[in-house]
């Protein structure tokens, strides 16, 4: 069957994985099971684009997720595209089939309250240890900066007289970022105890350091960031980014302009910070439901 030689064209031509070939069939195992269900069509080489839409719908209907059936999609758009090419098929079904728009997902952030909580800890441990995760702490929700822009953060660019970081980002553009007298005071506080307690040549050269002088590492810089957030807070994601997320989300909360957030976090263009108002209008509609009194009328 045709079906067989694309998913042997899939394995042994375009060198797919076995998940991704097995996934393939499953959903065109299912395709050919519905059209010979509803149609009496033995051969998917000869469905049309209605068959396909109506076995989309039927998928939505069932609840199935946006993300599940563009998933069968590609496999029947692959499928067919294999077909024009090697059994000439006259005309390409998919071409009249549209993709479900998949949800966007909302930054996971952390709340305020949540926040300072975890920031007013009087004990993130002792000596350089505790003072540089606090300060990786209080560095990544103050700036909103990438995990790979802290770890790879040289001394240098950290300037307490201008109270400015330098940060080198995506395509090497980059950009200044201030930061506050409270900031400045815990930069300084560390900066005196990594140069009283650790030695090495990447000390000097790298601002965040490990207790042997060597430069940090993402997996360390995760666990400092888990660690912490999970004493404060249930979110199944406690990762810098979710840091880099809080920034923005408060920044925006507290009236900062979009263009302004934008720069500080070094996006290209501003389509990738808009996703930030999608949690501050969800804020506002649930602010407007608790203190309206037709709030909760539907």
């Amino acid at each position: 069957m045709t079906t067989e030689k694309f998913l042997e064209y899939l394995e042994f031509t375009k060198r797919c994985s076995s998940h991704t070939v097995t996934a393939y069939r499953k959903d065109l195992d299912q395709f050919k099971d519905y059209i010979k269900e509803e149609f009496e069509s033995d051969n998917p080489d000869d469905a049309d684009y209605r068959m396909i839409r109506t076995w989309l719908v039927s998928m939505m209907d069932s609840h199935i997720t946006a993300r599940s059936v563009n998933r069968k999609i590609s496999a029947l758009k692959s499928y067919y595209k294999y077909l024009a090419r090697e059994e000439n098929l006259a005309e390409n079904p998919m071409n009249k089939v549209l993709s479900p728009k998949t949800p966007k997902k909302l930054p996971v952030f952390v709340e305020k309250d949540k926040m300072e909580e975890m920031l007013n800890e009087p004990d993130f441990g002792d000596g350089f240890t505790g003072i540089r995760d606090r300060l990786v702490m209080e560095m990544l929700y103050a700036t909103g900066m990438r995990v790979s822009e802290l770890v790879n953060l040289k001394s240098q660019d950290v300037d307490l007289y201008n109270n400015t970081i330098k940060v080198l980002g995506k395509r090497n553009k980059e950009r200044l970022i201030p930061f506050s007298k409270n900031l400045r005071r815990i930069i300084a506080e560390y900066v005196n105890i990594k140069k009283r307690d650790i030695e090495g040549e990447e000390s000097e050269k790298y601002f965040f350091v490990t207790v042997k002088g060597e430069k940090t590492y993402r997996e360390l810089i995760f666990r400092i960031v888990n660690h912490n957030l999970s004493k404060v807070t249930t979110i199944s994601k406690r990762s810098p980014h979710v840091l880099r997320h809080t920034f923005a989300t408060h920044m925006l909360d507290r009236g900062a302009d979009l263009n302004a957030i934008k720069e500080l976090l070094g996006h290209a263009n501003l389509s990738a910070t808009q996703v930030y108002t999608h949690n501050s209008i969800e804020k506002l509609k649930t602010i407007y439901k608790q203190a309206h009194p037709h709030g909760n009328e539907q």
